[in-house]
């Protein structure tokens, strides 16, 4: 667990008038690093502060991190008689002839393999090149953002140019019965079919699942053997589980069996996730509306988070619920993204939108109006909603929402109008004249 050897209040990230972080670095960028130990020694309290607001994302959940006071000096003296730790944290604002002689009489004292990270208080490029002689991963510029700690942190472990990190799309109900299975599956197919980008489905559900139903598939094995035996899990073993639908889709299905009791671990889930989206860039996970410790332990990790609700008072209460403890525990990530889902039904009394977004004290990203028809018969044909009609008004809201949750945007052929079309035209009878 992360300490202070000083207490000191809590971090206040900056926020724009509008409410939106003001972020010199992309969250996106950050990805999670692995089990490490990390020790910080900072010389001011602020970016002590800094760095164990950075240490309590979800980022650096699996690495060990240590906040002290006393900068550089302190990790002198402590690693005189200590062993170093994976990574050394050291905010100095000493100036940089000090900074380099006290790193070489720290260097005497480190442990082969230990990496460091130097904050420090001068921008100077001769500073930076002195600091790469010596072997330090990054130098940064306080005062720092804690993002901008993270990715420092993130890229020493992970090269974000080679290593084949997916983002995971949490797609979760609000209340059970709402669509979100529906709404996961289509939004995945979209993503795989738009963007010609391999996506993989995860249907956590394991008793009652319908990724299987929804694709017209019957695979043997799925994620439940993943499961089981975690530490078995390789690329090869993925592949031999997946079971592709098209050239970009594939599906990591439910065995929907319910003669067997489904013991997951938290521990499990990131170990399977992990490994797929080492695998396939955009992974959609199809959560179960049920709360556990792994269902919530998937949730409170996944880079995005797609909450579906229905426009009555349980579905309000529930998400409002869900998006609180996501503000809470996911500081430095994105809000999560609802739909609203099975609007306008005839003769139900709803809650309209304007509520939902004021209650919820956020914007809902689509509404998709209730089409019983079109969606049941695509389900019982085992097909996505675009694949049986292409031109059902919920195509385009699907479209809309992978672009957006991706963060593309969707290359769509100019109109060009008539006045445009014959222009050219008048410009040559003009010459002709």
């Amino acid at each position: 667990m992360s300490q202070h050897t000083q207490a000191a209040p809590d971090f206040d990230p900056g926020f724009s008038e509008n409410g939106e972080r003001q972020e010199l670095y992309s969250s996106d960028r950050a990805r999670p690093v692995p089990r490490i130990s990390i020790q910080a020694f900072c010389d001011d309290v602020s970016v002590a502060n800094t760095i164990q607001y950075a240490a309590e994302d979800r980022r650096l959940a699996k690495a060990h991190v240590s906040v002290h006071m006393g900068g550089i000096a302190a990790a002198i003296s402590h690693y005189v008689d200590s062993p170093t730790p994976n990574l050394i944290i050291l905010d100095c604002a000493l100036d940089s002839g000090s900074l380099l002689a006290d790193l070489d009489r720290l260097a005497e004292s480190c442990d082969p393999g230990t990496k460091v990270v130097v904050i420090g208080r001068q921008n100077d490029v001769m500073l930076y090149r002195e600091l790469l002689k010596r072997g330090v991963g990054e130098y940064l510029v306080a005062p720092v953002d804690p993002l901008a700690v993270m990715e420092s942190i993130s890229n020493l472990y992970n090269n974000p140019d080679t290593d084949p990190v997916g983002h995971v799309f949490a797609f979760v109900g609000a209340k059970g019965g709402v669509g979100s299975s529906t709404i996961c599956h289509n939004v995945g197919w979209t993503m795989s079919e738009v963007l010609k980008t391999d996506v993989a489905i995860a249907d956590l559900d394991l008793a009652f699942g319908t990724t299987g139903l929804d694709f017209n598939q019957d695979p043997v094995q799925g994620i439940a053997e993943a499961l089981a035996a975690p530490e078995r899990l390789d690329d090869q073993l993925l592949d031999r589980l997946m079971t592709k639908c098209s050239e970009h889709l594939s599906i990591f299905a439910a065995p929907v069996v319910i003669d067997r009791d489904y013991e997951i671990s938290p521990e499990a889930c990131d170990t399977v996730l992990d490994i797929v989206r080492q695998n396939v860039p955009l992974v959609a996970v199809d959560l179960p509306h049920g709360w556990s410790p792994w269902s919530k332990r998937v949730l409170l990790h996944a880079d995005h988070v797609v909450i579906t609700v229905v426009p009555d008072l349980a579905n309000l209460r529930n998400a409002k619920n869900i998006v609180d403890l996501l503000r809470t525990s996911r500081k430095n990530d994105n809000k999560p993204m609802l739909i609203l889902n099975m609007a306008n039904m005839p003769k139900r009394q709803e809650i309209t939108l304007k509520e939902f977004e004021q209650a919820l004290d956020a914007k809902v990203m689509a509404v998709i109006d209730y089409d019983p028809e079109a969606f049941s018969q695509a389900s019982n044909n085992g097909q996505m909603l675009e694949e049986f009609s292409p031109k059902a008004k919920a195509v385009e809201k699907f479209h809309d929402i992978a672009m957006k949750i991706t963060g593309r945007k969707e290359a769509k052929a100019e109109k060009r109008s008539a006045l445009a079309a014959i222009g050219p035209l008048i410009e040559k009878l003009k010459l002709k004249r």
